[in-house]
Protein backbone atom coordinates (compact mmCIF):
# COMPACT_ATOMS: atom_id res chain seq x y z
CA UNK A 1 0.00 0.00 0.00
CA UNK A 2 1.36 3.31 -1.04
CA UNK A 3 1.90 5.52 2.01
CA UNK A 4 0.66 9.07 1.35
CA UNK A 5 -2.77 10.83 0.13
CA UNK A 6 -1.45 14.31 -1.27
CA UNK A 7 -4.12 16.54 -0.77
CA UNK A 8 -2.93 20.37 -2.91
CA UNK A 9 -4.44 23.32 -1.93
CA UNK A 10 -3.68 25.46 -4.68
CA UNK A 11 -3.85 29.05 -3.46
CA UNK A 12 -1.24 30.39 -0.65
CA UNK A 13 -3.00 30.71 1.99
CA UNK A 14 -1.61 28.45 5.16
CA UNK A 15 -4.53 29.54 7.29
CA UNK A 16 -6.88 27.49 4.38
CA UNK A 17 -4.88 24.41 4.40
CA UNK A 18 -4.29 24.39 8.19
CA UNK A 19 -8.25 24.49 8.56
CA UNK A 20 -8.44 21.62 6.30
CA UNK A 21 -6.51 19.50 7.45
CA UNK A 22 -7.63 19.95 10.85
CA UNK A 23 -10.97 18.86 9.35
CA UNK A 24 -8.97 15.64 7.69
CA UNK A 25 -8.09 14.36 11.13
CA UNK A 26 -10.79 11.80 11.50
CA UNK A 27 -8.86 10.05 8.46
CA UNK A 28 -5.70 9.83 9.87
CA UNK A 29 -5.96 6.28 10.53
CA UNK A 30 -3.70 4.01 12.64
CA UNK A 31 -1.44 2.01 9.97
CA UNK A 32 -3.49 3.66 7.39
CA UNK A 33 -2.04 6.04 4.69
CA UNK A 34 -0.51 9.43 5.50
CA UNK A 35 -2.97 12.37 4.83
CA UNK A 36 -0.43 15.05 3.93
CA UNK A 37 -1.73 18.37 3.02
CA UNK A 38 0.37 20.87 0.78
CA UNK A 39 -0.03 25.06 0.35
CA UNK A 40 0.82 26.52 -3.31
CA UNK A 41 3.30 28.99 -2.12
CA UNK A 42 3.00 30.32 -5.97
CA UNK A 43 -0.99 30.46 -5.92
CA UNK A 44 -3.28 33.21 -5.59
CA UNK A 45 -4.46 33.94 -1.94
CA UNK A 46 -7.63 32.80 -3.05
CA UNK A 47 -8.98 30.89 -5.85
CA UNK A 48 -11.80 33.78 -6.71
CA UNK A 49 -11.68 33.50 -10.55
CA UNK A 50 -11.57 31.45 -13.91
CA UNK A 51 -7.92 33.55 -14.24
CA UNK A 52 -7.17 32.23 -10.34
CA UNK A 53 -8.23 28.34 -11.39
CA UNK A 54 -6.56 28.11 -14.78
CA UNK A 55 -3.49 29.84 -13.44
CA UNK A 56 -2.84 27.49 -10.31
CA UNK A 57 -2.74 24.31 -12.97
CA UNK A 58 1.30 23.89 -13.79
CA UNK A 59 1.75 24.45 -9.94
CA UNK A 60 -0.72 21.38 -9.59
CA UNK A 61 0.73 19.63 -12.32
CA UNK A 62 4.39 19.99 -10.72
CA UNK A 63 3.58 19.09 -7.22
CA UNK A 64 1.85 15.45 -8.58
CA UNK A 65 5.22 14.53 -10.55
CA UNK A 66 7.40 15.32 -7.54
CA UNK A 67 5.29 12.75 -5.68
CA UNK A 68 5.66 9.46 -7.29
CA UNK A 69 5.44 7.71 -3.67
CA UNK A 70 1.42 8.54 -3.56
CA UNK A 71 -1.03 6.37 -3.23
CA UNK A 72 -3.48 9.17 -4.62
CA UNK A 73 -4.10 13.46 -4.76
CA UNK A 74 -6.56 15.31 -3.93
CA UNK A 75 -7.10 18.88 -5.78
CA UNK A 76 -8.43 21.41 -2.86
CA UNK A 77 -10.52 23.88 -4.76
CA UNK A 78 -14.17 23.69 -5.42
CA UNK A 79 -13.33 24.59 -9.26
CA UNK A 80 -11.72 21.45 -9.59
CA UNK A 81 -8.51 23.36 -11.34
CA UNK A 82 -6.76 20.97 -13.57
CA UNK A 83 -8.38 17.95 -12.89
CA UNK A 84 -9.20 16.69 -16.36
CA UNK A 85 -5.57 17.37 -18.06
CA UNK A 86 -4.01 15.78 -14.38
CA UNK A 87 -5.55 12.72 -15.16
CA UNK A 88 -4.85 12.28 -19.12
CA UNK A 89 -1.39 12.92 -17.45
CA UNK A 90 -0.98 10.88 -14.70
CA UNK A 91 -1.81 7.17 -13.66
CA UNK A 92 -2.48 7.79 -9.80
CA UNK A 93 -5.96 8.22 -8.89
CA UNK A 94 -6.72 12.32 -8.74
CA UNK A 95 -9.82 13.76 -6.97
CA UNK A 96 -11.20 16.80 -7.46
CA UNK A 97 -13.42 18.44 -4.33
CA UNK A 98 -16.48 19.99 -6.05
CA UNK A 99 -16.96 16.12 -8.04
CA UNK A 100 -16.29 14.42 -4.96
CA UNK A 101 -18.77 16.43 -2.88
CA UNK A 102 -21.24 16.69 -5.15
CA UNK A 103 -21.18 12.54 -5.47
CA UNK A 104 -21.54 12.06 -2.04
CA UNK A 105 -24.53 14.59 -1.50
CA UNK A 106 -26.09 12.37 -4.58
CA UNK A 107 -26.17 9.28 -1.60
CA UNK A 108 -27.40 11.41 0.96
CA UNK A 109 -30.48 13.22 -0.61
CA UNK A 110 -32.22 13.73 -3.76
CA UNK A 111 -31.43 17.93 -4.33
CA UNK A 112 -28.72 19.29 -2.86
CA UNK A 113 -27.29 23.16 -2.54
CA UNK A 114 -23.76 24.57 -2.82
CA UNK A 115 -22.63 27.48 -0.81
CA UNK A 116 -20.27 29.50 -3.17
CA UNK A 117 -17.83 31.88 -1.93
CA UNK A 118 -19.01 34.75 -4.32
CA UNK A 119 -21.58 35.12 -7.04
CA UNK A 120 -19.01 34.89 -10.03
CA UNK A 121 -18.22 31.15 -8.61
CA UNK A 122 -21.87 30.09 -9.46
CA UNK A 123 -21.25 30.29 -13.25
CA UNK A 124 -17.71 28.45 -13.13
CA UNK A 125 -19.79 25.58 -10.72
CA UNK A 126 -23.03 25.22 -13.06
CA UNK A 127 -21.04 24.42 -15.98
CA UNK A 128 -19.28 21.71 -13.54
CA UNK A 129 -22.43 20.57 -13.02
CA UNK A 130 -24.07 20.25 -16.36
CA UNK A 131 -20.91 18.33 -17.19
CA UNK A 132 -21.61 15.85 -14.58
CA UNK A 133 -24.86 15.42 -15.80
CA UNK A 134 -26.75 16.07 -12.69
CA UNK A 135 -28.09 19.52 -12.79
CA UNK A 136 -31.64 18.11 -12.09
CA UNK A 137 -30.47 17.18 -8.72
CA UNK A 138 -29.42 20.90 -8.03
CA UNK A 139 -31.98 22.73 -5.65
CA UNK A 140 -29.88 25.90 -6.15
CA UNK A 141 -26.40 27.68 -5.14
CA UNK A 142 -26.11 30.76 -3.72
CA UNK A 143 -22.99 32.90 -2.53
CA UNK A 144 -21.79 34.56 0.91
CA UNK A 145 -19.77 37.04 -0.88
CA UNK A 146 -17.01 36.98 0.93
CA UNK A 147 -13.15 36.29 0.23
CA UNK A 148 -11.56 32.84 0.74
CA UNK A 149 -9.42 34.09 3.27
CA UNK A 150 -12.78 34.93 5.22
CA UNK A 151 -14.47 31.33 4.53
CA UNK A 152 -11.10 30.03 6.65
CA UNK A 153 -11.23 33.40 9.24
CA UNK A 154 -14.01 35.37 9.38
CA UNK A 155 -15.40 36.63 12.13
CA UNK A 156 -18.93 36.25 10.89
CA UNK A 157 -18.58 33.32 8.63
CA UNK A 158 -20.56 31.09 10.62
CA UNK A 159 -23.00 33.00 10.61
CA UNK A 160 -23.41 34.34 6.97
CA UNK A 161 -23.32 30.10 6.30
CA UNK A 162 -26.28 29.41 8.60
CA UNK A 163 -28.41 32.49 7.27
CA UNK A 164 -27.15 31.22 3.89
CA UNK A 165 -27.42 27.30 4.11
CA UNK A 166 -30.95 27.67 5.78
CA UNK A 167 -31.80 29.44 2.24
CA UNK A 168 -31.03 26.29 0.25
CA UNK A 169 -33.15 24.49 2.47
CA UNK A 170 -35.68 26.65 1.97
CA UNK A 171 -35.06 26.45 -2.15
CA UNK A 172 -35.71 22.80 -1.66
CA UNK A 173 -31.97 21.71 -1.08
CA UNK A 174 -32.04 18.34 1.95
CA UNK A 175 -28.26 17.75 1.69
CA UNK A 176 -25.28 21.06 1.52
CA UNK A 177 -22.15 21.00 0.20
CA UNK A 178 -19.77 23.95 1.03
CA UNK A 179 -18.29 25.24 -2.16
CA UNK A 180 -14.82 26.13 -0.89
CA UNK A 181 -12.04 24.25 0.64
CA UNK A 182 -11.85 27.20 3.52
CA UNK A 183 -15.40 26.32 4.97
CA UNK A 184 -13.86 22.81 6.12
CA UNK A 185 -13.43 23.63 9.87
CA UNK A 186 -17.48 24.73 9.88
CA UNK A 187 -18.94 21.60 8.69
CA UNK A 188 -19.90 19.44 11.80
CA UNK A 189 -21.26 22.23 13.60
CA UNK A 190 -23.11 23.43 10.51
CA UNK A 191 -24.89 20.72 10.21
CA UNK A 192 -25.88 20.49 13.82
CA UNK A 193 -27.22 23.96 13.50
CA UNK A 194 -29.27 23.46 10.11
CA UNK A 195 -30.64 19.63 10.92
CA UNK A 196 -29.76 18.42 7.79
CA UNK A 197 -26.35 16.68 6.05
CA UNK A 198 -23.23 18.90 4.92
CA UNK A 199 -20.69 18.01 2.93
CA UNK A 200 -17.31 19.37 3.04
CA UNK A 201 -15.67 18.41 -0.57
CA UNK A 202 -12.21 17.96 0.83
CA UNK A 203 -13.25 15.34 3.15
CA UNK A 204 -15.53 13.42 0.45
CA UNK A 205 -12.66 13.62 -1.59
CA UNK A 206 -10.48 12.15 1.10
CA UNK A 207 -12.80 9.38 2.00
CA UNK A 208 -12.94 8.55 -1.41
CA UNK A 209 -9.19 8.45 -2.16
CA UNK A 210 -8.73 6.22 1.28
CA UNK A 211 -11.22 3.95 1.04
CA UNK A 212 -9.98 2.96 -2.47
CA UNK A 213 -6.40 2.71 -1.18
CA UNK A 214 -7.44 0.52 1.67
CA UNK A 215 -9.50 -2.06 -0.84
CA UNK A 216 -6.39 -2.09 -3.46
Amino acid sequence: MKSSIIVINPNSNCYVTAGLSKALNPYRLVGGPKIECLTNSNGPFGIESELDSESVIPDIIDEITKRKDAGAFVIACYSDPGLEVCRSIFDAPIYGIAEAGILMALGQGNKFGVVAIAEPSIERHIKSIRRMGVIDRLSSERALNITVDETARGLKTFEMLVKVGNELLEDGADVIILGCAGMATHRSKLEKELGKPVVDPTQAAVSMALGNILIS
